[in-house]
Parts: structure tokens; C-alpha cells; sequence
């Protein structure tokens, strides 16, 4: 019986060493991989009669014109500005051209892989096929080999090194089966569940008791809002009027969430605390629910009821749209991967789209059917099942050096794309200072550590700020910053700093050559990719971060039934968004396209709707971090939103 090797299906890492064929003078390497984890241990060369399924990711087109692309819709000034893309157009601007698709099947079709056997993915991202071991070798000219994960027995077939005609190269990303081998399981992880804290990934949420009467004693927004940040504190701070307009059926604010679940109970009891707003109990999200995931939970979380209990005051009678995303078996923490199911479930190209070696999902995302639990979602990968929403609220992240590059780098392509189509998307920014949850880098820990995707250009980061102690909510705020103990368990400071990966957007140039020019640093820095080069610390001529801000401590919050405080750039997120979702509203009631796509030209455009914030620090790798500073600064960014003056602004555009 002919033996099927199914490579989606295997999870591995990386190889001995195998005996390189000679190839033509026709052909070169196109992939050649590095060390391997001790845990793979190579057995049998991949029998000539094995069935193997094959992809040829192909690159794709035009990312190079992404950003000016972006920006030509981004920028007020352009005559293009606001004219969005569909999803079909985007799909087709970066498909793989004709050329590319013709060239990798001449060259198959030559080499004895008969054009009826070749499939082309729906966004033209792919080619697959299935072929014997015997002809994989001879098409790439290799040996490829079994492995095994001698911890949990999973297999994968790779090569050390693949070659492919040489005019052939420019139009192949990578290939399946090649060099590659999946994220490394943990076995243990089987055994209990996970939080999401293990992956060193931040929801951003912390939270304390609440003190007695603390959460109904904040009404008067003069004296007590540097204890308890309510809805009307909130609406204080950013001038925010009540509604009085009937909202658009067709803007619905977006909240991903993953592995955190509200509770119907806590909103409804939230919802009694703050009768003004005249929320009725039962008031909850749309639920779009993406590879089984499921809400609400039957025990609270603190992160859903955090971002919906500081939405709904702002954007309600607007409808709220919850993206909860993977079945309970990875939300749970069973794949190191983030994002990517979400993306897919919004734009369906993203499902098999290639960029530097990233094609489709990658190893340490979930994979569906979930095959790993009886309990786990059995149907197929979500892919475009969801239109996104105008705006869409993550407070959710990692650090740059939490996955490989290229895996952040096709997400920040994905985002530029959403960009395309008229999606606002903000990212909280983190909760670690100049640091990350995973710490700093270097030998000695002293480099700070950029967040993911806050550093990503093409998404609008948003940073923390608070009410110190015996101000009104009529002053200013300063960069929320508190040690561990003070208020809560663990140190908190507003994310921010330089991206060791992105460059500095045309769109902030000005904004950060003025933060270096008045308010230098006096840190050592390097310049570039060389980490730590010369004994720098940051990155000087990465993209800065974060955009904007918005209040992020001493929150009122309703948790499992109990009043409390909660702290972190999840809060700061959500408020933000909603404000812009809110004025969207507006911007359709008063006749004008809704949609106002990817936000920082026109929030860097327009500094003085915001309230400056210059006061504190973002520590972190035992440093102060970076110092606020009148202007655009990598603490608090441009400050916190005006609601009257942002609201002018948007409504020009």
C-alpha cells in the first residue's frame, strides 16, 4: 500500500545532515537551512514511493507599492484619499502575476509533473500537487529524510539544502516539503492546560480589589478620578458628549479577544452600577465566532469584560462585533502562534498568501481539524468567513523576538492590506515599559525589547496614561507608570520605544527627528539591524511607537461579580477606538463615506488634537526607559484624544 505522507499534518523542526546532490549549472540553492534542536533525529530517506504533497508558495506581487499604495488613500492631500479597495481588488493587486504562475508550471510540467495534476490555490498564492519521493528528489535536486521528535514522536520529512532553475527563483517564495520544520511542542502541555501568561504574550489586563464604595464614589469627576476611572471620568478626561444620534447599522466596533471570555453577569451588573447610560442589562457583542471558538464563558475573564464595560459607554446604542478567536484546546495556550486565524477568518487570501518563507499559516499556529482532543473544532480553517469591521480593538501582543521575522512581517503586510480596504486597526502597546513580558535582549539584558505588533507601521499603537494621585480629571495626565506592589502585583508601564525590525514611516519622520533633536536620548544606540551594535540599547532609525494614548489605570471594572481597579494598555486600546468608531457614526450621519481606513497620517498631520503629555517615563531593562517630551514622544506618542477637535478633523477628511 502506497505510503501518504501528509505535510500540513506533521509537526517537526529541523535535520541532520544529508548528502548534497550534484545539480546543473542550470539550478542554485534556494534554501539552505541552519543548526537544528537535538530533539529531531533523522531515520529513513523518504521512500521513492512515498506520496508526498507538495506546495510552491509563489511570491507575490506588487508589496513593494504597498506603502505608497497605503498612503495614497491615507493621506488627505492625495486625490485618492478615502478611495478604498474591495477585498477582491486587494486579492488580485498582490496575487502572484501570470508570469510567475506560467514559469513554476513550464518548469514542473518539463520536469514530468503533468499540468492535470497541479491545483492553483483561490488567491493564487499556491500551486500543489502530490509526488512520489523518487520525483520530489530528482525535481529539486536533494535527498530528503524522516525525523522525529524524540519527546513526542512527531514526524517530519525536510532537507538540509533545495535547489530550483535559477530563472525560476525570482517567482518561488518557498517550498513544502524543503527546510523547514514546525515550532517544537512542549508534551507536558497535553497533560494540564496552559495560560496565556506561558506564552509570554500579553493580554494587557491586571487588576486589584476595588476599594469600598471607591466605584460609585468617583461621580464627581473633579475629586475622584485619580482613584477610580469610571464612564464619566472617561467622557471628562477626552470631552466626550453623551449620545444623542441613532447609530449606523452598518459600523459595528470590533474586539478580538483570545482565550478570555466575558461574562452576560458582570456586563448586566456593570450596566446597574452605571444607569446613566442607560445600557439595558442583556446588551452584548455580535458574536463572530471564528474555529469554534465560543463566549461568553462561564467564568469571567478579566481582559473581554474590560474592553466591553469601557466600549459600550462610549459607543452605545452602537453595535459591538466580538472576534473570538480558536477553539478552547489552543486558546488555552497550545500553539505559540498569534493572529494568523483571526486574519484568516477576515480576508481569506491571508489563509495561503506567501512572504519570505511565511506561506499560509505557519507551524506554531493552530491547526483545524484539531486533531489533538476530541473536544477540539473539527471543521476546516475559517477563511474570509467574517467581513471586518471599520474599526477593530486588539489588546493582545508579544515582542518582536517572540516568533520569527517573517511571521510578524507577513502580519504587518496583512495590516497595511486591511489599511487598503478602510480598517482602522489599534494595537495596545504593552504593558512592559522600554522591555516586553519575555524581558530585555542581549547577553545581559540591557536592550530594550520592542513590542508586536504595536511596532508595526501600519497599525495605530496605543500607549497608557494615568491621573496621579490629587488630580482632577480637568489636568493633565501623566505616563502611567507603577512599580510592582504599587498598586498591583506585578510592574506596569505604558510600552514604547524603536522597532528593531520597521524603519521610520514617512508619516512620523518629522515626529521622531523632532524627539531626537530636543529631547536626545542619553542612551547609546545603534542604527540598523545589528543588535546592539557599538553598545546601543535602541534602535535609533526604527519605526517609533506608540502613536497615541489613552487612560489606562485604576479602571472600574466588574469581574466574577466583584468591583475592581484594573491597569494595563487594554484599556487604553478600547477607549481609543471607540472614540474613532464613534465619530465615524457621525461622519455617516452627516453624509460622508464612513470608513477612514489606516489613521496616522492624519493623527501625525494634526497634533493639536491631543492633549500633550509630559510628564513620566516608560522604564524597563533597568533603565527609566524613554521621558515624555512636548510633541510626539515613544512613551505616550502624539497624547490623548480631544473628542471635539479630533471629531473636527475627521469630519473634514
Amino acid at each position: 500500500m502506497t505510503r501518504i505522507i501528509s505535510l500540513t499534518a506533521l509537526v517537526a523542526a529541523l535535520v541532520a545532515s544529508s548528502a548534497a546532490r550534484p545539480s546543473p549549472n542550470t539550478h542554485a540553492v534556494h534554501e539552505k537551512r541552519g543548526a537544528i534542536s537535538s530533539r529531531w533525529a533523522s531515520s529513513l530517506r523518504v521512500r521513492s514511493d512515498a506520496d508526498v504533497h507538495v506546495k510552491i508558495g509563489l511570491k507575490q506581487n506588487n508589496l513593494h507599492r504597498g506603502h505608497d499604495m497605503l498612503m495614497d488613500v491615507s493621506q488627505p492631500s492625495s486625490d485618492n484619499y478615502g478611495n478604498f479597495y474591495t477585498e477582491d481588488e486587494i486579492t488580485e493587486i498582490f496575487a502572484p502575476t501570470d508570469d510567475s504562475v506560467n514559469a513554476v508550471k513550464s518548469w514542473l510540467t518539463s520536469s514530468g509533473i503533468h499540468d492535470l495534476r497541479i491545483t492553483h490555490s483561490d488567491n493564487k498564492g499556491w500551486l500543489a500537487f502530490i509526488a512520489s519521493g523518487e520525483e520530489l528528489e530528482s525535481l529539486l535536486h536533494t535527498d530528503f529524510y524522516e525525523y522525529e521528535d524524540l519527546e513526542t514522536g512527531d514526524r517530519n520529512i525536510a532537507t538540509e539544502q533545495y535547489h530550483v532553475p535559477k530563472h525560476i527563483q525570482e517567482h518561488v517564495d518557498y517550498i513544502t516539503p524543503g527546510i523547514r520544520f514546525p515550532f517544537l511542542r512542549n508534551p507536558e502541555l497535553a497533560k494540564a492546560k496552559r495560560s496565556s501568561s506561558s506564552r509570554k504574550v500579553y493580554n494587557t489586563f491586571q487588576s486589584r480589589p476595588a476599594p469600598p464604595g471607591k466605584i460609585h464614589g468617583a461621580k464627581n469627576t473633579t475629586t475622584g478620578c485619580d482613584e477610580v476611572i469610571t464612564p464619566d471620568c472617561v467622557a471628562a478626561l477626552y470631552q466626550i458628549p453623551k449620545r444623542t444620534d441613532t447609530p449606523s447599522p452598518n459600523n459595528s466596533l470590533g474586539i478580538f479577544e483570545e482565550g478570555d471570555f466575558y461574562t452576560q453577569a458582570d456586563l448586566d451588573s456593570f450596566f446597574t452600577r452605571f444607569s446613566s447610560y442607560k445600557i439595558p442589562n442583556g446588551t452584548a457583542p455580535t458574536p463572530a465566532f471564528i474555529d469554534g471558538a465560543k463566549a461568553p464563558g462561564d467564568i469571567a475573564g478579566g481582559e473581554s469584560n474590560l474592553d466591553f464595560q469601557l466600549a459600550y459607554p462610549i459607543v452605545y446604542p452602537q453595535n459591538i462585533t466580538l472576534y473570538q478567536t480558536d477553539d478552547s484546546y489552543y486558546a488555552e495556550g497550545y500553539a505559540q502562534g498569534l493572529f494568523n486565524t483571526f486574519l484568516d477568518a477576515i480576508d481569506g487570501s491571508y489563509c495561503t498568501s506567501c512572504y519570505a518563507g511565511e506561506c499560509g499559516n505557519s507551524p506554531i499556529d493552530p491547526v483545524y481539524p484539531n486533531n489533538n482532543t476530541s473536544s477540539g473544532y473539527q471543521g476546516k480553517l475559517m477563511c474570509g468567513t467574517y467581513k471586518p469591521t471599520n474599526v477593530i480593538s486588539v489588546s493582545y501582543g508579544a515582542a518582536e523576538d517572540y516568533v520569527p521575522q517573517s511571521y510578524y512581517e507577513r502580519q504587518c503586510n496583512e495590516f497595511m492590506k486591511l489599511g487598503l480596504r478602510g480598517v482602522s486597526v489599534f494595537f495596545s502597546s504593552g504593558d512592559s515599559g522600554v522591555a516586553s513580558r519575555s524581558g530585555c535582549l542581549g547577553n545581559d539584558s540591557t536592550i530594550f525589547n520592542p513590542g508586536w505588533p504595536a511596532s508595526c507601521p501600519y497599525i495605530t499603537s496605543v500607549g497608557a496614561t494615568k491621573i496621579p494621585a490629587n488630580r482632577t480629571a480637568s489636568d493633565p495626565e501623566v505616563a502611567a507608570n507603577d512599580p510592582a506592589g504599587h498598586p498591583y502585583s506585578s510592574a506596569y508601564a505604558t510600552g514604547g520605544g524603536f522597532s528593531n525590525i520597521f524603519g521610520i514611516p514617512d508619516y512620523q519622520a518629522d515626529a521622531v527627528a523632532n524627539y531626537f533633536k530636543n529631547h536626545n536620548p542619553s542612551y547609546p544606540y545603534y542604527n540598523g539591524s545589528i543588535l546592539g551594535e557599538n553598545g546601543g540599547i535602541y534602535n535609533r532609525s526604527g519605526r517609533g511607537y506608540p502613536d497615541v494614548s489613552a487612560n489606562g489605570d485604576n479602571i472600574a471594572v466588574v469581574v466574577q461579580g466583584e468591583d475592581s481597579l484594573s491597569g494595563g494598555t487594554s484599556a487604553s486600546s478600547p477607549i481609543f477606538a471607540s472614540i474613532v468608531n464613534r465619530i465615524i457614526d457621525e461622519r455617516i450621519a452627516a453624509g460622508k463615506p464612513g470608513p477612514l481606513g489606516f489613521l496616522n497620517p492624519i493623527l501625525y498631520q494634526n497634533a493639536d488634537a491631543f492633549n500633550d503629555i509630559t510628564e513620566g517615563t516608560n522604564s524597563g531593562c533597568g533603565t527609566d526607559g524613554f521621558s515624555t517630551a512636548p510633541g510626539w514622544d515613544p512613551v505616550t506618542g502624539l497624547g490623548t484624544p480631544i473628542y471635539p477637535k479630533l471629531r473636527d478633523v475627521l469630519l473634514k477628511v
